[in-house]
């Protein structure tokens, strides 16, 4: 939301603006009353307070348009019959503000009954044929000065309108350019990858499907081929559908870690899987992360640590969901590997969410990976 002030000045907040106005226009009032003509019987003191009152009441513009309009056209009624001939400096903002808060027709009709009600005050104050022609020379002049402030109002409100547009066509634009974006990253992803996984999942299928034919028995490592090929494919689709914006394909989740695990046991790995803690639904964002985390860390491993063991522990606390990966792998404190590309996209995950990620070489040997993401449990 992009919100926009008028008539202030930047870095002042409206309220004080708006009293600046009120109490401005107020001691205009008060002393243009003070110095002007006082012909009529009403009490000086209460005529004041109503010069006074008017104007004070801007302050309220922005929040109550109409009923500030109401109480200056009041109070302009009201000194006007105690004998100020003011000009109703006040009624005017008022009108400024109410026309461009977009209350044109209420506007009209106020300032078309205020003029009424002064020149049938004035002409009860004003007796003779002078006091005539002063009422018809002040209520052209009030006329005038009425057009001219609704014509602001009016021009404010519609510059406003189109800026408000203008910042909308803006937000629609970028928006549009991202999806188009999103769109080309698609397209690219499926000429680029798509076609090369489909053939090794292909011929991977091919592969077992040969040689059990001939009884023969399959490798572990085909099978891992095979399987991992089907999960690229599936991990594949499930980003062009985010990508296209399509919301059909679910998240993976702490749910398919078992699977993941599993799957890094037939490569020749010896894998654990350790749950503790009483297991409770987390949001996906969360679920997500846990997942990736775990994948990163068991791909990684295979491919990289040259160990015979992993274990994945996943706890389930009450604020957290803590997981941990470890191996027995090459890595030793004396030489720490470089982090690569999925050890930072791991942590900026786990930053994004505001948790805690370690990641380095164990003691005793091998590396371990572990995670602390803040939960909100879902309902």
């Amino acid at each position: 939301m992009v919100i926009r002030r008028f008539g202030v000045p930047t870095g002042v907040p409206a309220v004080v603006g708006d009293w600046a106005i009120a109490v401005a226009v107020a001691g205009l009032m008060l002393g243009t009353g003070w110095t002007g003509e006082h012909p009529g019987p009403g009490p000086d003191a209460l005529g004041r307070v109503l010069l006074a009152a008017g104007g004070l009441a801007l302050a309220a513009r922005r929040r109550a348009p109409v009923a500030v309009l109401a109480v200056t056209g009041v109070c302009a009624v009201g000194y006007q019959a105690m004998g100020f001939g003011a000009l109703s400096v006040a009624y005017l903002v008022a009108v400024y503000s109410a026309v461009r808060a977009g209350r044109r027709t209420v506007t009209v009709i106020a300032s078309v009954a205020l003029l009424v009600a002064l020149q049938l005050t004035a002409l009860a104050f004003r007796a003779g044929p002078a006091g005539e022609v002063l009422v018809r020379a002040r209520s052209t002049l009030e006329i005038a000065w009425l057009v001219a402030a609704f014509a602001a109002g009016e021009a404010v409100r519609q510059a406003e309108q189109r800026a408000d547009e203008a910042e909308r066509t803006r937000e629609e634009t970028a928006r549009r350019r991202a999806d188009e974006e999103r769109l080309h990253i698609a397209r690219e992803l499926h000429d680029s990858l798509t076609h090369q996984i489909s053939v090794i999942k292909v011929q991977s299928e091919v592969a077992v499907h040969v040689a059990r034919r001939r009884g023969e028995q399959v490798p572990e490592a085909l099978l891992a081929i095979q399987e991992a090929g089907r999960e690229a494919t599936r991990e594949l689709r499930a980003t062009l559908s985010v990508l296209r914006d399509d919301d059909t394909a679910p998240p993976r989740g702490v749910g398919d870690i078992p699977e993941l695990v599993e799957r890094a046991g037939k490569t020749g790995l010896e894998t654990t899987l350790t749950i503790e803690g009483q297991r409770h639904d987390v949001t996906t964002t969360v679920g997500r992360t846990a997942y990736r985390i775990v994948q990163e860390s068991l791909t990684n491993i295979v491919r990289h640590a040259a160990a015979t063991t992993a274990s994945v522990r996943i706890d389930y606390r009450s604020d957290t969901l803590a997981l941990r990966i470890d191996d027995d792998g090459k890595a030793t404190p004396t030489t720490a590997p470089v982090p690569g590309v999925g050890l930072l996209g791991m942590r900026e995950r786990v930053t994004a969410l505001g948790g805690l990620l370690r990641a380095e070489p164990r003691d005793e040997g091998g590396f371990t990976v572990q995670a602390e993401l803040p939960v909100e449990r879902t309902p």
